[in-house]
């Protein structure tokens, strides 16, 4: 067995006698290791052996997958629960209609009646006239011939009520789809603040090293380190409330997706744009001519005058068609006895009925019922001009947006060799760190105006779509 010293010899880098064992070496005095040290060392060894090949494996598993926007909306659509609750207001509205259309139908009933009478009541000349123990089972059919186009109308509401619920569905998904790009896009525009931010920090700690280095050579007074000082902690704030708004969009965007809050984020960039290419006035007309919300409206009126017609049902008589089976006994098989002359017995009836007089209660819910038509007509035409309100409103918007692309696009190298221009003047000392630091300043306005205009285009044309009703995940 190889003492300590002979170990040495043989080993790369430091010892592990010097990680396992308590025991100096000077102190073993070429003793061989002792034995409880060694399960110590050999779980090292395997451990480090283990992070050494599997390294990829690990960081493959805690690196979250990179998300793209088209995945976004489909991974949001699948998990928002406003578009799951429209979904069940679907079903809702559909068994809705189709219990109304039953009632079109004969309606069957059977019936089973037990009596117990005080006592047995019995006739001289005809016997028992009615016994003690009585059994009826009964079976009828009703068949509704005319209700004043109640039943017609109520079918009708319903079918208007399963189309509105499939409106309210699409409204919703729109909607998802528009939460999900601006949840996206914020994500995006936070971390390249937080960039923006990072990157004036790493300025001004460099400037402030040389304006440190100068003023200890005499060649600076203090107020101009004061300043980068001043100017750096300012800075490094900044950085501070970029990194909590990333934050905050990164745990919008798990919301929405319903993941766990602090779930890490990746997203692909963006930084392309396409020219929006539209005019205001087709703008217009894609937006009327697409919007569900005009379409829900639409529907709401048409349900409204449905109902309207409903209430006027009362104005005419009901008529209905049905008959009647029954059997009798003094047992429970219904078969007659002691008492009972015709054990069984059917009729037919026609009846109809008109409530002529009811102090005007029908003209009253007429009237009711045609001011809630009028309200939904109202707002309809409401709906319309907020359409085109936001129309115009979020193509302004993205105009205003795009036009700023294009602005700062070409000041950011402007702004960025102004930099570099003062840096190496205040250390050649024909400039001050004022200008200096206002030239960092103005480079990092600039690039913050830039990502702001990129990100606020792409938010503002998302806008757009959804105000022309459409749902391009572009």
């Amino acid at each position: 067995m190889l003492t300590w010293p002979e170990r040495r010899r043989w080993s790369f880098g430091p010892p592990l006698r010097d990680q396992c064992n308590p025991v100096p070496l000077d102190m073993m005095d070429g003793k061989v290791m002792p034995y409880s040290t060694l399960p110590r060392c050999l779980a090292i060894i395997v451990m480090v052996a283990g992070l050494w090949g599997a390294p990829a494996s690990l960081w493959a598993q805690a690196t979250p997958d990179t998300l793209t926007l088209s995945a976004t909306v489909e991974a949001a659509l699948g998990a928002n629960l406003d578009l799951k609750s429209a979904e069940e207001g679907v079903r809702s509205a559909q068994a809705a209609r189709d219990a109304q259309k039953t009632y079109f139908y004969p309606a069957f009933n059977t019936a089973y009646q037990y009596t117990r009478f005080y006592e047995k009541k019995t006739s001289a000349f005809l016997g028992t006239t009615v016994p003690k123990n009585e059994y009826v089972w009964s079976a009828s059919v009703t068949q509704p011939v005319f209700t004043g186009f109640a039943l017609l109308n109520r079918y009708r509401m319903a079918e208007l009520g399963l189309d509105l619920a499939g409106v309210m569905k699409q409204i919703a998904r729109q909607d998802v789809i528009l939460a999900a790009k601006r949840a996206y896009f914020a994500v995006l525009k936070a971390e390249k603040l937080v960039s923006v931010a990072q990157e004036a920090v790493t300025l001004l700690t460099a400037f402030r090293k040389v304006a440190k280095d100068f003023h200890e050579v005499g060649m600076t007074p203090l107020n101009e380190l004061l300043k980068a000082d001043v100017e750096l902690a300012n800075t490094r704030q900044e950085l501070t409330v970029a990194q909590n708004n990333l934050a905050l969009a990164r745990s919008n965007f798990n919301t929405l997706l319903r993941r766990p809050l602090h779930d890490p984020v990746r997203v692909e960039d963006v930084l392309d744009h396409a020219p929006l290419g539209l005019t205001v006035d087709r703008c217009l007309a894609e937006a009327l001519e697409n919007r569900r919300e005009i379409a829900a409206s639409e529907l709401e009126v048409g349900i409204g005058e449905k109902d309207l017609a409903l209430a006027r049902k009362d104005y005419y008589p009901k008529v209905s068609l049905g008959g009647n089976y029954y059997r009798l006994g003094t047992d429970p098989d219904v078969n007659g006895g002691d008492g009972i002359s015709d054990p069984d017995s059917w009729e037919i009836v026609a009846s109809a009925s008109w409530d002529f007089w009811q102090w005007g209660r029908t003209g009253h819910g007429v009237r009711e019922k045609a001011g809630r038509l009028n309200q939904a007509r109202y707002r309809r035409q409401d709906i319309e001009d907020q359409i085109r309100l936001s129309v115009e409103q979020a193509f302004l918007k993205t105009r205003e947006a795009e036009t700023n692309i294009e602005m700062v696009r070409t000041a950011i190298g402007q702004a960025r060799e102004n930099y570099r221009i003062n840096e190496e003047q205040y250390k050649e000392q024909v400039a001050t760190s004022t200008d200096v630091l206002n030239a960092r300043t103005l480079l990092s306005k600039t690039m913050t105006n830039y990502y702001n205009a990129l990100y606020d285009f792409k938010t503002a044309k998302a806008s757009l779509y959804r105000a022309m009703g459409r749902e391009s995940a572009e």
